[in-house]
C-alpha cells in the first residue's frame, strides 16, 4: 500500500517579508481547548520574541491550532521562531499531563523505532506565506481575528479572549502584547502595492 506523504511548503526567509503561519495540534487534537494551554502558548510567544526578535501583528489560538501574522527581525528566521515557541508549548504540556493526568498521555503517544515520544504539536512546518502587500498583511490580520467567529466560538472577534482583536480595536494589550505599530496602515492608494522592506 502507497504511504500518504504530508505535503511540505516551502518557507523563504527573505528578509523583511512578514508571514502569515498556521501550526496545529498532534492529530488535529483540541489539546489547546483549556486555559491552561492557552496561557503557555502566549506565554512562549512573549518569551520567544525576547530570543528570536521578531514584531507580533496579529495571533488566535483556537481549540486546536494556531494562526500568527508576524515581521522577523533581522537575522531571525521563522524555522528558529516556530521551534523556540513550539517547543516551550509541548513541553511544559507534556510535563503537566505527566504530573496531573499521565492516563491521557496515550493520546500524543507516537512510537518510532521501538521508542515512545509524546507529541504535542503536528509534525512539520506547518503552513507558512509570505505576505508581499499591504492588502494581503490586512487581509490575514483579519482573517485571523475572525477564525472564532467563523468557527461559532465567539459572536464577535473580540469577544475571544485569545486572539489580537480586542487589542487591535482596544489599544490594550491583554492577554498579549502586539507590535501594532509596526504594521503598515492600508490606504485606498497603496491596498495593492507591493510591501517595502520593514527590517
Amino acid at each position: 500500500m502507497a504511504t500518504a506523504h504530508r505535503k511540505r511548503r516551502k518557507i523563504y526567509d527573505t528578509p523583511g517579508d512578514p508571514h502569515f503561519v498556521t501550526f496545529s495540534c498532534y492529530q488535529r487534537q483540541k489539546l489547546l481547548s483549556k486555559d491552561r494551554t492557552r496561557q503557555y502558548v502566549t506565554e512562549a510567544i512573549a518569551k520567544s520574541q525576547e530570543t528570536v526578535p521578531f514584531d507580533l501583528w496579529a495571533y488566535v489560538i483556537m481549540p486546536e491550532h494556531v494562526h500568527l501574522v508576524v515581521l522577523p527581525r533581522e537575522n531571525s528566521e521563522m524555522a528558529s521562531i516556530l521551534k523556540s515557541i513550539k517547543q516551550s508549548v509541548s513541553r511544559r504540556a507534556v510535563n503537566w499531563l505527566r504530573e496531573n493526568s499521565p492516563q491521557f498521555l496515550v493520546r500524543l503517544e507516537e512510537q518510532k523505532n521501538g521508542i515512545i515520544t509524546y507529541r504535542f504539536w503536528q509534525r512539520g512546518g506547518g503552513y507558512d506565506r509570505n505576505l508581499r502587500s499591504v492588502r494581503d498583511i490586512h487581509e490575514k490580520i483579519n482573517y485571523t481575528h475572525e477564525n472564532p467567529v467563523r468557527r461559532g466560538l465567539a459572536k464577535d472577534a473580540t469577544l475571544w479572549k485569545w486572539s489580537s482583536a480586542l487589542a487591535w480595536e482596544s489599544d490594550t494589550n491583554i492577554p498579549l502584547a502586539i507590535q501594532r505599530n509596526s504594521v503598515p496602515p492600508l490606504l485606498a492608494s497603496e491596498g495593492r502595492s507591493s510591501l517595502r522592506r520593514w527590517t
